[in-house]
């Protein structure tokens, strides 16, 4: 049987030995002092993702409220930008025609003062006033002022046919330009221009009904008057005088 026996380190060697391990392990074991040190908290970091999201979310309803701004800004623009088309000269061309042939009648004119001297001095009581020929001459001028009350009349009314077509044209730009208004002031002006045409529309049919009837007036005065004349007539023709008075005539002289 073979034996081992231990063979002990000299106390030199051992000794070098443990005065180099230290050494051998100090990089090892300790950290530089300048390192830092990494500490992760999951209740930090969600808090910090729930203030960014915050954040994020009023800066997103700034942005939405700056665009609601900037839209308003664009509908007050539109609402007060100005209808970029006017009829009212050619309205006021059409009312000035017809304006013109009224202010054209013939003779008796639309006149308040007018009318009242042409009576006093033709119709009623003037018709069986005056001599025969007076009479006559009274009865020849209101037939003139009939007739030209007809003529002026139908003046008027071809007038007022040759403005339709005008109105027509008009009224189509400005139902066109209505329906294409960006604002609420383009389409009250456009509504405003529509009016301006009815306004002028009626005032063309005033016209005409005023020639008109102007017309038939006048006519109807003379038709009065004549008869008013007739009666003086008759009752100058049957009247004999104060009667036959009986008186000596003598047939032959000495």
């Amino acid at each position: 049987m073979t034996r081992f026996r231990k063979r002990s380190l000299p106390a030199h060697l051992l000794a070098a030995t443990l005065l180099a391990t230290p050494i051998a392990l100090g990089p090892m074991m300790s950290e530089p002092a300048h390192a830092w040190r990494i500490v992760y908290d999951p209740s930090n970091h969600a808090q910090n993702i729930l203030q960014a999201a915050r954040a994020l979310e009023q800066i997103n309803n700034q942005i939405t409220q700056l665009q609601n701004q900037a839209q308003m800004l664009m509908n007050q623009a539109r609402n007060l930008a100005s209808l970029p088309y006017s009829s009212l000269a050619e309205l006021q061309a059409s009312v000035q025609r017809t304006q013109q042939l009224l202010n054209e009648a013939q003779r008796v004119a639309h006149d308040v003062a007018d009318i009242e001297r042409a009576f006093t001095e033709q119709y009623g009581t003037a018709a069986a006033s005056g001599d025969f020929d007076a009479m006559v001459g009274n009865a020849r001028e209101r037939w003139e002022n009939s007739v030209a009350g007809f003529e002026d009349a139908l003046r008027v009314q071809a007038g007022v046919v040759g403005n339709i077509e005008g109105a027509r044209s008009q009224m189509q730009a400005l139902v066109a330009r209505s329906q294409g208004a960006t604002g609420a002031l383009q389409a009250a002006q456009a509504g405003n221009q529509l009016l301006a045409l009815q306004s002028s529309q009626i005032a063309d049919l005033t016209a005409a009904i005023a020639a008109s009837n102007r017309a038939q007036a006048l006519e109807a005065a003379r038709v009065a008057s004549a008869e008013a004349q007739a009666r003086e007539n008759l009752n100058r023709f049957l009247d004999y005088g104060s009667g036959y008075r009986p008186a000596t005539v003598r047939m032959f002289s000495n």
